[in-house]
Protein backbone atom coordinates (compact mmCIF):
# COMPACT_ATOMS: atom_id res chain seq x y z
CA UNK A 1 0.00 0.00 0.00
CA UNK A 2 1.13 3.36 -1.09
CA UNK A 3 0.47 7.07 0.41
CA UNK A 4 -1.14 8.76 -3.27
CA UNK A 5 -2.16 12.88 -3.24
CA UNK A 6 -4.83 13.67 -6.06
CA UNK A 7 -4.58 17.50 -6.59
CA UNK A 8 -7.77 18.62 -8.50
CA UNK A 9 -10.27 21.39 -8.18
CA UNK A 10 -12.60 19.24 -9.89
CA UNK A 11 -14.49 17.34 -6.61
CA UNK A 12 -16.22 15.01 -8.73
CA UNK A 13 -13.30 13.79 -10.81
CA UNK A 14 -11.11 13.88 -7.66
CA UNK A 15 -13.55 11.83 -5.41
CA UNK A 16 -13.62 9.28 -8.52
CA UNK A 17 -9.86 8.80 -8.90
CA UNK A 18 -9.49 8.38 -4.89
CA UNK A 19 -11.62 6.04 -5.35
CA UNK A 20 -10.25 3.58 -7.86
CA UNK A 21 -6.76 4.32 -6.44
CA UNK A 22 -8.50 3.15 -2.91
CA UNK A 23 -9.74 0.06 -4.48
CA UNK A 24 -6.05 -0.66 -5.45
CA UNK A 25 -5.53 -0.61 -1.29
CA UNK A 26 -3.89 2.39 -1.28
CA UNK A 27 -4.43 5.15 0.89
CA UNK A 28 -5.21 8.35 -0.71
CA UNK A 29 -4.65 12.21 0.32
CA UNK A 30 -6.96 14.24 -1.53
CA UNK A 31 -6.24 18.42 -2.33
CA UNK A 32 -8.72 20.72 -3.83
CA UNK A 33 -5.80 23.20 -4.95
CA UNK A 34 -1.87 22.97 -5.05
CA UNK A 35 -1.30 25.17 -2.03
CA UNK A 36 -2.72 23.39 0.24
CA UNK A 37 -1.10 20.15 -1.29
CA UNK A 38 2.26 21.98 -1.11
CA UNK A 39 1.56 22.66 2.57
CA UNK A 40 0.56 19.39 3.75
CA UNK A 41 3.01 17.12 1.84
CA UNK A 42 5.91 19.22 3.21
CA UNK A 43 5.26 17.21 6.27
CA UNK A 44 3.15 14.03 5.27
CA UNK A 45 4.94 13.01 2.01
CA UNK A 46 3.34 10.84 -0.34
CA UNK A 47 4.99 8.07 -2.69
CA UNK A 48 3.21 8.95 -6.00
CA UNK A 49 1.10 12.47 -6.91
CA UNK A 50 -1.66 12.82 -9.16
CA UNK A 51 -1.74 16.63 -10.43
CA UNK A 52 -4.34 18.18 -12.63
CA UNK A 53 -2.95 20.93 -15.22
CA UNK A 54 -5.73 23.85 -14.41
CA UNK A 55 -6.91 24.89 -11.31
CA UNK A 56 -7.10 28.40 -9.91
CA UNK A 57 -4.14 29.86 -8.18
CA UNK A 58 -1.33 28.35 -8.38
CA UNK A 59 -1.63 25.89 -11.97
CA UNK A 60 -0.60 22.05 -12.38
CA UNK A 61 3.23 22.81 -14.17
CA UNK A 62 4.07 25.50 -11.41
CA UNK A 63 3.08 22.71 -8.48
CA UNK A 64 5.24 20.24 -10.38
CA UNK A 65 8.04 22.29 -10.70
CA UNK A 66 7.57 23.08 -6.66
CA UNK A 67 7.30 19.49 -6.21
CA UNK A 68 10.38 18.38 -8.07
CA UNK A 69 12.08 20.71 -6.59
CA UNK A 70 11.65 19.19 -3.50
CA UNK A 71 12.30 15.63 -4.57
CA UNK A 72 13.24 15.14 -8.21
CA UNK A 73 12.65 11.06 -7.15
CA UNK A 74 9.11 11.97 -6.70
CA UNK A 75 6.57 10.43 -9.65
CA UNK A 76 4.11 13.04 -10.45
CA UNK A 77 1.11 12.15 -13.03
CA UNK A 78 -0.25 15.14 -14.68
CA UNK A 79 -3.81 14.99 -15.63
CA UNK A 80 -5.16 17.04 -18.07
CA UNK A 81 -8.92 17.39 -20.28
CA UNK A 82 -6.93 19.82 -22.63
CA UNK A 83 -3.83 18.44 -23.76
CA UNK A 84 -1.75 20.49 -26.02
CA UNK A 85 1.96 19.90 -27.17
CA UNK A 86 3.43 22.74 -25.07
CA UNK A 87 1.75 21.45 -21.50
CA UNK A 88 3.04 18.12 -22.54
CA UNK A 89 6.02 18.78 -23.38
CA UNK A 90 6.89 21.19 -20.40
CA UNK A 91 5.09 18.33 -17.87
CA UNK A 92 7.63 15.84 -19.32
CA UNK A 93 11.03 18.33 -19.83
CA UNK A 94 10.39 19.22 -15.84
CA UNK A 95 10.32 15.52 -14.73
CA UNK A 96 6.35 14.68 -14.56
CA UNK A 97 6.42 10.59 -14.65
CA UNK A 98 3.83 10.54 -17.31
CA UNK A 99 1.42 13.15 -18.71
CA UNK A 100 -2.57 12.12 -19.42
CA UNK A 101 -5.95 13.07 -20.77
CA UNK A 102 -9.25 12.61 -18.76
CA UNK A 103 -10.84 10.69 -17.89
CA UNK A 104 -8.70 7.63 -17.20
CA UNK A 105 -9.38 4.07 -17.79
CA UNK A 106 -9.20 1.79 -15.10
CA UNK A 107 -7.05 -0.73 -16.63
CA UNK A 108 -4.31 2.40 -17.48
CA UNK A 109 -4.68 3.03 -13.93
CA UNK A 110 -2.97 -0.40 -12.78
CA UNK A 111 -0.92 -0.01 -15.07
CA UNK A 112 0.25 3.08 -14.48
CA UNK A 113 0.90 2.56 -10.73
CA UNK A 114 2.53 -1.12 -11.29
CA UNK A 115 5.02 1.50 -13.39
CA UNK A 116 5.02 4.57 -11.01
CA UNK A 117 5.92 2.74 -7.96
CA UNK A 118 7.98 0.48 -8.98
CA UNK A 119 10.20 3.05 -10.43
CA UNK A 120 9.71 2.85 -14.47
CA UNK A 121 9.11 5.72 -16.14
CA UNK A 122 7.62 5.85 -19.17
CA UNK A 123 8.55 5.67 -22.30
CA UNK A 124 7.52 6.09 -26.14
CA UNK A 125 7.54 7.16 -29.60
CA UNK A 126 6.34 9.25 -32.37
CA UNK A 127 5.26 12.07 -34.58
CA UNK A 128 5.08 15.54 -36.36
CA UNK A 129 5.68 19.06 -35.04
CA UNK A 130 4.43 21.42 -37.91
CA UNK A 131 6.49 24.69 -36.54
CA UNK A 132 9.54 24.61 -33.82
CA UNK A 133 7.89 23.64 -30.21
CA UNK A 134 4.45 23.75 -31.85
CA UNK A 135 2.82 20.00 -32.03
CA UNK A 136 -0.49 19.59 -34.12
CA UNK A 137 -3.04 16.38 -32.87
CA UNK A 138 -3.85 14.68 -29.97
CA UNK A 139 -3.72 11.09 -30.94
CA UNK A 140 -1.81 8.54 -28.86
CA UNK A 141 0.92 8.78 -31.11
CA UNK A 142 1.56 12.31 -31.38
CA UNK A 143 0.78 12.44 -27.56
CA UNK A 144 3.38 9.42 -27.32
CA UNK A 145 5.89 11.62 -29.27
CA UNK A 146 5.31 14.97 -26.65
CA UNK A 147 6.53 12.68 -24.52
CA UNK A 148 9.35 11.76 -25.91
CA UNK A 149 10.64 15.42 -26.81
CA UNK A 150 10.09 16.55 -23.39
CA UNK A 151 12.26 13.62 -22.01
CA UNK A 152 14.56 14.52 -24.59
CA UNK A 153 14.45 18.02 -24.18
CA UNK A 154 15.60 17.82 -19.90
CA UNK A 155 19.04 15.93 -20.67
CA UNK A 156 21.84 15.98 -23.22
CA UNK A 157 21.81 12.62 -24.47
CA UNK A 158 22.07 11.99 -28.39
CA UNK A 159 18.82 11.47 -29.89
CA UNK A 160 18.36 9.26 -32.80
CA UNK A 161 14.97 10.23 -35.45
CA UNK A 162 14.00 7.23 -37.24
CA UNK A 163 10.47 7.82 -40.05
CA UNK A 164 9.81 8.06 -43.48
CA UNK A 165 10.16 10.85 -45.99
CA UNK A 166 8.43 14.02 -44.76
CA UNK A 167 6.64 12.85 -41.11
CA UNK A 168 8.40 15.90 -39.65
CA UNK A 169 11.98 14.68 -38.56
CA UNK A 170 13.48 18.10 -38.21
CA UNK A 171 10.43 19.66 -36.75
CA UNK A 172 10.76 16.99 -33.64
CA UNK A 173 14.71 18.12 -33.41
CA UNK A 174 13.82 21.15 -33.37
CA UNK A 175 11.27 20.82 -30.74
CA UNK A 176 13.84 19.48 -28.83
CA UNK A 177 15.92 22.31 -29.24
CA UNK A 178 13.59 24.72 -28.22
CA UNK A 179 12.66 23.04 -24.85
CA UNK A 180 15.71 22.44 -23.94
CA UNK A 181 18.37 24.58 -21.61
CA UNK A 182 19.71 25.33 -24.85
CA UNK A 183 17.18 26.96 -26.73
CA UNK A 184 19.17 30.68 -26.86
CA UNK A 185 22.25 29.07 -28.84
CA UNK A 186 22.03 27.84 -32.61
CA UNK A 187 20.04 25.30 -33.93
CA UNK A 188 22.13 23.88 -37.05
CA UNK A 189 20.18 21.80 -39.54
CA UNK A 190 22.64 19.57 -42.14
CA UNK A 191 21.20 17.13 -44.97
CA UNK A 192 23.86 14.99 -45.07
CA UNK A 193 21.98 13.14 -48.69
CA UNK A 194 22.24 16.92 -50.10
CA UNK A 195 25.91 17.52 -49.67
CA UNK A 196 28.12 15.36 -51.63
CA UNK A 197 30.50 13.13 -50.03
CA UNK A 198 33.99 14.82 -50.72
CA UNK A 199 32.68 18.13 -49.82
CA UNK A 200 30.60 16.96 -46.45
CA UNK A 201 34.06 16.59 -43.94
CA UNK A 202 34.55 20.33 -45.41
CA UNK A 203 30.95 21.27 -44.21
CA UNK A 204 30.87 19.77 -41.19
CA UNK A 205 34.74 20.27 -39.42
CA UNK A 206 35.57 22.93 -41.58
CA UNK A 207 39.14 23.18 -43.02
CA UNK A 208 41.97 25.88 -42.71
CA UNK A 209 43.27 27.84 -45.41
CA UNK A 210 45.05 26.19 -48.11
CA UNK A 211 43.80 22.67 -46.70
CA UNK A 212 43.20 21.39 -50.23
CA UNK A 213 42.80 23.04 -53.73
CA UNK A 214 40.74 25.50 -53.67
CA UNK A 215 40.18 26.40 -50.03
CA UNK A 216 41.34 29.98 -50.18
CA UNK A 217 40.15 30.93 -46.92
CA UNK A 218 39.46 29.14 -43.68
CA UNK A 219 36.18 27.52 -42.71
CA UNK A 220 34.67 26.89 -39.26
CA UNK A 221 32.23 23.97 -40.33
CA UNK A 222 28.93 23.63 -39.21
CA UNK A 223 30.02 21.90 -35.57
CA UNK A 224 31.51 24.99 -34.76
CA UNK A 225 28.80 27.03 -35.78
CA UNK A 226 26.57 25.15 -33.05
CA UNK A 227 29.11 25.88 -30.78
CA UNK A 228 26.89 25.68 -27.07
CA UNK A 229 23.56 25.00 -29.58
CA UNK A 230 22.67 21.83 -31.02
CA UNK A 231 23.14 20.01 -34.28
CA UNK A 232 20.98 17.96 -36.51
CA UNK A 233 22.13 15.50 -39.15
CA UNK A 234 19.55 14.46 -41.14
CA UNK A 235 19.57 11.86 -43.34
CA UNK A 236 22.26 10.52 -41.39
CA UNK A 237 21.85 6.43 -42.92
CA UNK A 238 23.04 7.59 -46.12
CA UNK A 239 26.76 9.04 -45.43
CA UNK A 240 30.00 7.41 -46.38
CA UNK A 241 31.25 5.09 -43.78
CA UNK A 242 34.92 7.31 -43.81
CA UNK A 243 32.79 10.27 -42.51
CA UNK A 244 30.90 8.10 -40.06
CA UNK A 245 34.26 7.63 -38.08
CA UNK A 246 34.77 10.82 -37.87
CA UNK A 247 31.34 11.62 -36.32
CA UNK A 248 31.97 8.79 -34.10
CA UNK A 249 35.40 10.57 -32.88
CA UNK A 250 32.98 13.63 -32.28
CA UNK A 251 30.50 11.63 -29.81
CA UNK A 252 33.32 10.28 -27.86
CA UNK A 253 35.89 13.06 -27.80
CA UNK A 254 33.92 15.81 -28.08
CA UNK A 255 36.16 17.49 -30.40
CA UNK A 256 36.39 18.20 -34.29
CA UNK A 257 39.33 17.98 -36.69
CA UNK A 258 39.44 20.72 -39.31
CA UNK A 259 40.81 19.92 -42.63
CA UNK A 260 44.57 21.10 -42.50
CA UNK A 261 43.83 22.00 -38.81
CA UNK A 262 44.45 20.61 -35.36
CA UNK A 263 41.40 18.86 -32.93
CA UNK A 264 39.05 21.55 -31.87
CA UNK A 265 36.83 21.22 -28.49
CA UNK A 266 33.28 21.76 -28.94
CA UNK A 267 29.94 21.97 -27.01
CA UNK A 268 27.22 20.39 -28.83
CA UNK A 269 24.44 18.18 -28.69
CA UNK A 270 23.77 16.00 -31.48
CA UNK A 271 20.69 14.73 -32.77
CA UNK A 272 20.56 12.31 -36.10
CA UNK A 273 17.53 11.47 -38.04
CA UNK A 274 16.70 9.29 -41.50
CA UNK A 275 14.52 7.24 -43.07
CA UNK A 276 16.52 4.54 -43.53
CA UNK A 277 16.57 1.34 -41.33
CA UNK A 278 19.73 1.65 -39.58
CA UNK A 279 19.38 -1.57 -37.79
CA UNK A 280 19.46 -2.89 -41.33
CA UNK A 281 21.70 -1.04 -42.73
CA UNK A 282 24.42 -2.31 -40.21
CA UNK A 283 24.08 -6.17 -40.88
CA UNK A 284 24.01 -5.09 -44.25
CA UNK A 285 27.86 -3.49 -43.66
CA UNK A 286 27.17 -0.03 -44.39
CA UNK A 287 26.75 1.61 -41.60
CA UNK A 288 28.92 1.76 -38.44
CA UNK A 289 27.48 -0.57 -35.37
CA UNK A 290 29.37 1.53 -33.14
CA UNK A 291 28.01 4.80 -34.17
CA UNK A 292 24.97 3.18 -34.51
CA UNK A 293 24.42 2.39 -30.70
CA UNK A 294 26.35 6.08 -29.86
CA UNK A 295 23.65 7.90 -31.90
CA UNK A 296 20.50 5.89 -30.66
CA UNK A 297 20.61 6.55 -26.64
CA UNK A 298 17.09 7.98 -27.39
CA UNK A 299 15.23 7.17 -30.03
CA UNK A 300 12.51 8.70 -31.12
CA UNK A 301 10.36 6.86 -33.81
CA UNK A 302 8.59 9.39 -35.35
CA UNK A 303 5.08 7.34 -37.06
CA UNK A 304 3.78 7.74 -40.50
CA UNK A 305 0.55 10.05 -41.48
CA UNK A 306 -1.53 7.26 -41.87
CA UNK A 307 -0.77 5.71 -38.98
CA UNK A 308 -2.69 8.68 -37.15
CA UNK A 309 -5.45 9.83 -39.12
CA UNK A 310 -6.96 11.45 -35.88
CA UNK A 311 -4.51 14.36 -36.46
CA UNK A 312 -5.40 14.98 -40.16
CA UNK A 313 -7.95 17.35 -39.73
CA UNK A 314 -6.08 19.59 -37.15
CA UNK A 315 -3.16 19.53 -39.22
CA UNK A 316 -4.45 20.40 -42.39
CA UNK A 317 -7.01 23.58 -40.67
CA UNK A 318 -3.31 24.74 -39.22
CA UNK A 319 -1.54 24.67 -42.70
CA UNK A 320 -4.25 25.67 -44.20
CA UNK A 321 -4.02 28.97 -42.10
CA UNK A 322 -0.11 29.30 -43.00
CA UNK A 323 -0.40 29.00 -46.53
CA UNK A 324 -2.83 31.62 -46.55
CA UNK A 325 -2.97 33.65 -43.63
CA UNK A 326 -5.43 36.26 -44.54
CA UNK A 327 -8.10 34.35 -45.17
CA UNK A 328 -7.61 30.06 -44.57
CA UNK A 329 -10.02 28.22 -46.57
CA UNK A 330 -12.00 25.87 -44.72
CA UNK A 331 -12.92 22.47 -45.94
CA UNK A 332 -15.67 20.56 -46.83
CA UNK A 333 -16.78 17.07 -44.77
CA UNK A 334 -16.03 15.76 -48.22
CA UNK A 335 -12.87 17.05 -48.18
CA UNK A 336 -12.16 16.29 -44.52
CA UNK A 337 -12.86 12.45 -45.33
CA UNK A 338 -10.95 12.57 -48.67
CA UNK A 339 -8.04 13.43 -46.85
CA UNK A 340 -8.48 10.82 -44.32
CA UNK A 341 -8.92 7.86 -46.26
CA UNK A 342 -5.35 8.81 -48.18
CA UNK A 343 -2.75 6.47 -47.51
CA UNK A 344 -0.04 9.59 -47.49
CA UNK A 345 2.71 7.75 -48.54
CA UNK A 346 4.53 11.13 -48.80
CA UNK A 347 3.54 12.51 -44.76
CA UNK A 348 2.84 15.85 -43.83
CA UNK A 349 5.15 16.97 -46.68
CA UNK A 350 2.45 15.37 -49.19
CA UNK A 351 -0.93 16.87 -47.32
CA UNK A 352 0.56 20.17 -47.45
CA UNK A 353 1.19 20.08 -51.61
CA UNK A 354 -2.32 19.04 -51.39
CA UNK A 355 -3.27 21.95 -50.06
CA UNK A 356 -1.40 24.47 -51.85
CA UNK A 357 -2.73 23.08 -55.02
CA UNK A 358 -6.48 23.45 -53.28
CA UNK A 359 -6.34 26.46 -52.37
CA UNK A 360 -4.79 28.10 -55.12
CA UNK A 361 -7.24 25.94 -57.45
CA UNK A 362 -10.35 26.18 -55.27
CA UNK A 363 -13.06 28.59 -56.77
CA UNK A 364 -14.47 29.74 -53.23
CA UNK A 365 -13.64 29.44 -49.91
CA UNK A 366 -14.76 26.32 -49.33
CA UNK A 367 -12.59 23.55 -50.32
CA UNK A 368 -14.59 20.26 -51.67
CA UNK A 369 -12.88 17.15 -52.22
CA UNK A 370 -13.15 17.39 -55.99
CA UNK A 371 -10.79 20.71 -55.32
CA UNK A 372 -7.62 18.36 -53.47
CA UNK A 373 -7.41 16.45 -56.53
CA UNK A 374 -5.60 13.47 -55.08
CA UNK A 375 -3.67 11.41 -57.93
CA UNK A 376 -1.89 8.66 -57.04
CA UNK A 377 1.55 8.93 -55.72
CA UNK A 378 4.73 7.31 -58.00
CA UNK A 379 5.02 4.73 -55.17
CA UNK A 380 1.21 3.83 -55.11
CA UNK A 381 1.33 3.59 -59.16
CA UNK A 382 4.81 1.60 -59.35
CA UNK A 383 2.53 -1.31 -56.99
CA UNK A 384 -0.18 -1.61 -59.84
CA UNK A 385 -0.46 -4.18 -62.46
CA UNK A 386 0.33 -2.93 -65.94
CA UNK A 387 -2.49 -1.58 -67.72
CA UNK A 388 -4.78 -3.94 -69.97
CA UNK A 389 -7.57 -3.26 -72.09
CA UNK A 390 -10.72 -3.30 -70.13
CA UNK A 391 -11.70 -6.49 -72.72
CA UNK A 392 -8.64 -8.02 -71.82
CA UNK A 393 -9.62 -7.90 -68.07
CA UNK A 394 -13.66 -9.38 -68.54
CA UNK A 395 -12.27 -12.48 -70.75
CA UNK A 396 -9.89 -13.33 -68.28
CA UNK A 397 -13.00 -13.20 -66.25
CA UNK A 398 -15.01 -14.95 -68.35
CA UNK A 399 -12.60 -18.05 -68.92
CA UNK A 400 -12.25 -18.45 -64.88
CA UNK A 401 -16.14 -18.41 -64.25
CA UNK A 402 -16.76 -20.61 -67.02
CA UNK A 403 -13.88 -23.66 -65.92
CA UNK A 404 -14.92 -23.30 -62.66
CA UNK A 405 -18.58 -23.84 -63.60
CA UNK A 406 -18.15 -26.58 -65.80
CA UNK A 407 -15.71 -28.42 -63.63
CA UNK A 408 -18.81 -27.86 -60.67
CA UNK A 409 -21.38 -29.57 -62.97
CA UNK A 410 -19.41 -32.34 -64.00
CA UNK A 411 -18.60 -30.89 -67.53
CA UNK A 412 -22.43 -30.47 -68.68
CA UNK A 413 -22.66 -27.65 -70.24
CA UNK A 414 -26.51 -27.38 -70.01
CA UNK A 415 -26.21 -27.33 -66.33
CA UNK A 416 -23.02 -25.20 -66.59
CA UNK A 417 -24.78 -22.52 -68.50
CA UNK A 418 -27.40 -22.56 -66.13
CA UNK A 419 -25.51 -21.85 -63.08
CA UNK A 420 -23.71 -19.15 -65.04
CA UNK A 421 -27.03 -17.29 -65.85
CA UNK A 422 -26.63 -17.64 -69.54
CA UNK A 423 -27.94 -19.79 -72.43
CA UNK A 424 -26.03 -23.26 -73.76
CA UNK A 425 -25.72 -20.74 -77.00
CA UNK A 426 -24.17 -18.07 -75.32
CA UNK A 427 -21.90 -20.92 -73.94
CA UNK A 428 -20.73 -22.77 -76.78
CA UNK A 429 -20.04 -19.13 -78.52
CA UNK A 430 -17.67 -18.35 -75.53
CA UNK A 431 -16.02 -21.29 -75.51
CA UNK A 432 -15.18 -20.90 -78.96
CA UNK A 433 -13.95 -17.68 -78.82
CA UNK A 434 -11.87 -18.05 -75.77
CA UNK A 435 -10.16 -21.30 -77.43
CA UNK A 436 -11.22 -23.36 -74.70
CA UNK A 437 -11.16 -27.30 -76.17
CA UNK A 438 -9.50 -28.91 -73.75
CA UNK A 439 -10.15 -28.34 -68.73
CA UNK A 440 -6.85 -27.27 -67.51
CA UNK A 441 -7.43 -29.70 -64.69
CA UNK A 442 -7.90 -33.10 -67.32
CA UNK A 443 -6.03 -31.45 -70.71
CA UNK A 444 -7.14 -34.60 -72.21
CA UNK A 445 -10.86 -34.43 -72.35
CA UNK A 446 -12.03 -32.67 -75.32
CA UNK A 447 -15.27 -30.37 -76.38
CA UNK A 448 -16.77 -32.69 -79.01
CA UNK A 449 -19.96 -32.54 -80.79
CA UNK A 450 -23.07 -32.62 -78.36
CA UNK A 451 -22.25 -34.38 -75.52
CA UNK A 452 -23.54 -33.38 -72.93
CA UNK A 453 -20.63 -35.09 -71.01
CA UNK A 454 -17.77 -33.54 -72.54
CA UNK A 455 -15.72 -30.79 -70.71
CA UNK A 456 -13.73 -27.85 -71.42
Amino acid sequence: MARIAVIDDDAGFRASLAEALDDFGHDVAEFASADSALTALATDPAALVFLDLRMPGMDGIAALEALKSRDKALPVVVLTAYATGENTIAAMRLGAFDHLTKPVGRADLEALLDRALTGTATTSATADSVAPGEIIGTSPAIREVQKRIGLAASGHATVLILGETGVGKELVARAIHRFSDRASRPFVAVNCAAIPADLLESELFGHERGAFTGAIGARRGRFREAEGGTILLDEIGDMAPATQAKILRVLEEREVVPLGGAPVAIDVRMIAATHRDLAERVEEGRFRADLYYRLAVLPIVVPPLRERVADIEAIARHLLARIRPASPPTLSKAALDALSAWPWHGNVRELRNVLERAASLAPGRVIDAADLALAPSPRQTASLPPPRRLAETVADAEIVAIRAALIRAGGNRTEAARELGISRAALYDRLNRYGLTTLSENPTETVGGSDESSVV
